[in-house]
């Protein structure tokens, strides 16, 4: 799994071969056949691998009771994400494969929008949800849930240019900690006023 991973994160999809990937892991090439049917299946389980590793490492509701407030799960829930697509001690070809997956999706992603990335929105839609009231429309909910969601995005993503840009911009686990809490308080502004302008305008 790890020399997959490091393989298809080198070389994209397409381009890694399985013989590549046997000669790096030292196995024999029937092995993927045996364990994972053809390269699309290894493909597959890599990416499922690497978003239950950092999902078990950095779970949305990590310290909230059920009595945890909108802002608390808020907090945890943009610090999972940070951490997850931040965490410096995670192999730098978990988040390389997963930036490679959105510039250049294969058949993989479906699967993984609807194992993943959709209970993921959900959840920060019923978060913001909170905030903005239960009767607010479907579209002001999407908008909002996406604009928390490509804070987090933003910092990996464009990393590359930010550190040019910024090189005083650090990633350690306290610089993250730091991203949290500009990024929450970012968005319960924005949050908090637009669910002040909601009740203006229903008067």
């Amino acid at each position: 799994m790890e020399a997959a991973g490091e393989i298809f994160a080198e070389y994209g999809y397409r381009a890694a071969t399985v013989r590549q990937i046997c000669e790096k892991a030292k196995a024999n090439v029937a092995a993927i056949n045996y364990h994972f049917r053809d390269k699309d299946g290894l493909y597959l389980a890599v990416l499922r691998h690497l978003n239950k590793v950092h999902a078990e490492k950095n779970p949305t509701s990590s310290g909230l009771g059920s009595k945890a407030t909108a802002e608390q799960k808020l907090r945890a829930f943009i610090s999972a994400m940070l951490h997850r697509m931040l965490d410096e001690d995670s192999p730098d070809w978990h988040m390389k494969l997963m930036a490679r997956e959105m510039i250049e999706p294969t058949h993989a992603l479906d699967a993984m929008v609807e194992e993943s990335v959709r209970p993921l929105q959900q959840e920060l839609e019923i978060i913001v949800r909170e905030f903005l009231g239960a009767d607010a429309q479907d579209e002001v909910v999407r908008l909002s849930t996406l604009s928390v969601a490509s804070q987090c995005v933003f910092y990996h993503h464009c990393r590359s240019i930010i550190s040019r840009l910024f090189p005083q911009q650090k990633y350690g686990s306290q610089k993250i900690d730091t991203l949290v809490e500009h990024v929450t308080r970012f968005s319960l502004a924005a949050l908090k006023n637009s669910a002040k302008e909601r009740k203006r305008k229903s008067r």
